[in-house]
Order: C-alpha cells, then sequence, then structure tokens
C-alpha cells in the first residue's frame, strides 16, 4: 500500500519522503474517504490475476473491509516493539523512512491517528516480528494462512 502512496506523491509532483508521503497519505483520505489507499490498490491486485494475494500496510479496518468486498480476506498483524519497528526501518533505508526516532515517533502518531490501532485490534492472527529473522516470519506468516484457507474451505 505504500507503493501506491509513493506513486501518488510523485505524481503530485513532490519528492517521496517521510514528510511528503505522510501528508499525501492524510490528503487522499480527506480526499478519497478512509479507505481510498485500498481502493487505489483494488486495480493492482486484479491485474495479479492470482488466487493469494498479499497486501502489506493496511492502516485502517475501513481498507480491510474493502478489500473483503472483492474477496476473503485474512488480517494477520505482524506486531513489533516501538525500538525494533524504527530499527527495521532504519535497516531498510527507503527514502521516506523517518530520519531520526522522533520522526519516527511523530509517524507513528499519525499513522494510530487513521486508524492501525483499531486494525491491529481486530486482527485474525497476531504474529510477533520481536526476536526473529524475515524468512521464519514469512513461514510463521504462510503457516497462518494456509491453516486459515484449509478452515475456511470446509
Amino acid at each position: 500500500m505504500g507503493d501506491v502512496i509513493r506513486e501518488e506523491t510523485r505524481r503530485r509532483g513532490l519528492e517521496p519522503d517521510a514528510k511528503n508521503t505522510g501528508e499525501v497519505m492524510k490528503q487522499l483520505r480527506l480526499e478519497l474517504g478512509e479507505a481510498a489507499v485500498a481502493e487505489l490498490c483494488l486495480d493492482e491486485i486484479r491485474k495479479a490475476g492470482s488466487d493469494r494475494i498479499v497486501v502489506d500496510g493496511i492502516r485502517s479496518i475501513s481498507e480491510v473491509e474493502t478489500f473483503r468486498k472483492f474477496a476473503d480476506v485474512i488480517l494477520i498483524a505482524v506486531h513489533a516493539s516501538r525500538r525494533r519497528r524504527y530499527a527495521l526501518l532504519k535497516e531498510r533505508g527507503r527514502k521516506d523512512d523517518p530520519l531520526s526516532y522522533e520522526v519516527f515517533l511523530k509517524r507513528e502518531e499519525r499513522e494510530l491517528g487513521v486508524g492501525i490501532g483499531d486494525a491491529i485490534a481486530l486482527a485474525d492472527e497476531i504474529v510477533s516480528n520481536e526476536h526473529t529473522t524475515p524468512e521464519k516470519l514469512a513461514g510463521e506468516i504462510a503457516e497462518a494462512v494456509d491453516l486459515w484457507v484449509e478452515q475456511n474451505a470446509r
């Protein structure tokens, strides 16, 4: 979902840095509604032509509800402490990642303001990313999805 925001930021003639992408995210929601980013993602999802799609970057239940209009959805919250999330963002090194812990905390506040806390609280599954590797995390998520698919196929 962040890709959609970064693309829209560029389309508006702005550098896709932390400040601009945050502002564009808020503007999209004001202009098009709380589920704006999910709506913009649907075209790409339809093009994928797969029976399983992973969407990361959910920020609100409205976005989840938008996806649920078109497919069966399992919402998996990936949880880690603030310090771990900040370290992972620094390690990732994208232009729109926060440059300092203080900027990271402001980003967290903004995301809580659009409803990420509700999405986490209402997740179907929660997986910890506190003390794991990307490979193990991906395995846990795949296992949760497989179990969910199996249970919902009945």
